[in-house]
């Protein structure tokens, strides 16, 4: 939708044909017969620069329909047109749906125009800010990456394989407004410029560290943290950027960013350590209250997506039909019972329970769960 778009709703036909022919060759007009209308055009067709929407409505009035505009576009420029004027419609206007203007009917052509060309222009200063805002800190984040890839390249790469980790872990979780983990996780490492290469190589290789050395290290959020505060409208970065390394038991209000980092890091910390996807999961899995349960879930599910299973290791009664062997399974002298690989059926796990009754097997059993199934459980 172009930047000069107007809807007007109104559940009155004539009175839309009456916009259309006062206001139809001056303005790019689209008219919703009624809120539902409304909503569905501006869910199809929006945003738009400007909804003019009558107040008294059938089903949804016009104060709760610009609510909704608000939560959809929170840019566009809501303004009340009303035959039913009174103080009380006009405080909520206000505070419910942030109205720009509030007229009332009948309302002569000139005031129309007036009230809409204020509008636009209303909208074209928001948007302008922003685009500025989101041009400054494109510019400014890329300046802060660009001098830690030429700086220490390892600690650029660290960043750019966590960020693609946080991108696809954020969209399995179901986060909201994921470009801020994707931006926090680009300047995770901004703070290791500070600190000697030959330093960082030994943490990313996981050499021994010095107490010195690990003290350095540690601060490196809190100095990325205040080159940051430099950037405008960073607080929310800010604030993932700093809590990164905290543990969630020891930080409950950790923000969801930063779980989601520290989870990335040090997975990614494992694998390039030489352990291999299972371990790497297993391990982050078994310190407990590190790490968000639910984030770990959908990291583990990014993870093994293009094998299409999720490794396991259960107690031999939660074991169900469908999942597959992932080791042997053998009685306590040796004698195979199931092989790697084999599924599980209720023949198999009848055949299972039936021995072990009387004979010990040992457990977790280790099995792999096609992801199809994962979801529908």
């Amino acid at each position: 939708m172009s930047s000069n778009s107007i809807l007007f709703v109104d559940d009155e036909p004539n009175i839309l044909a009456s916009f259309r022919r006062s206001l139809g060759r001056r303005f790019n007009l689209n008219l919703a017969n009624g809120p539902r209308e409304a909503l569905s055009m501006i869910t199809k067709e929006g945003p738009f620069a400007v909804v003019v929407s009558d107040l008294k409505m059938p089903e949804i009035d016009g104060i709760n329909l610009l609510s909704m505009v608000k939560k959809h576009s929170p840019d566009t420029v809501r303004i009340i047109l009303t035959g039913h004027a009174d103080l009380d419609s006009a405080i909520s206007a206000v505070n419910e749906g942030s109205v720009f203007r509030f007229l009332t009917k009948p309302c002569d052509t000139e005031t129309l125009i007036k009230t809409v060309d204020a509008g636009l222009k209303q909208y074209r200063l928001v948007t302008a800010e922003k685009e500025l805002l989101r041009g400054t800190l494109r510019g400014s984040v890329k300046l802060l990456t660009d001098i830690l890839a030429l700086i220490n390249p390892e600690a650029f790469g660290r960043a750019e394989r966590i960020k693609h980790l946080v991108i696809k872990t954020a969209k399995q979780a179901g986060l909201e407004n994921p470009w801020r983990f994707e931006l926090a996780s680009m300047l995770s490492m901004v703070g290791y410029v500070s600190v000697d290469p030959d330093i960082l190589t030994k943490k990313f290789t996981n050499q021994p560290l010095s107490p010195e050395e690990e003290q350095m290290l540690a601060m490196h959020s809190a100095i990325a943290s205040g080159l940051l505060s430099n950037i405008p409208r960073m607080n929310d970065i800010i604030a993932i950027v700093s809590a990164q390394d905290d543990r969630l038991d020891e930080n409950p209000e950790q923000p969801p960013g930063a779980r989601l980092l520290r989870l990335a890091n040090d997975y990614d910390a494992l694998e390039r350590s030489g352990l291999g996807k299972e371990d790497s999961i297993e391990k982050l899995r078994k310190d407990e209250g590190c790490y968000d349960p639910h984030l770990l879930d959908a990291l583990e599910h990014v993870i093994f997506i293009e094998e299409g299973f999720l490794p396991r290791s259960l107690p031999f009664n939660d074991l169900r039909p469908g999942m597959f062997l992932a080791m042997d399974v053998t009685t306590p002298d040796g004698v195979l019972l199931m092989a790697k690989g084999q599924e599980f059926n209720e023949v198999s796990l009848l055949r299972l329970r039936n021995f072990a009754r009387n004979n010990s097997i040992k457990e977790p059993i280790h099995v792999r769960i096609p992801l199809d199934r994962d979801e529908k459980e």
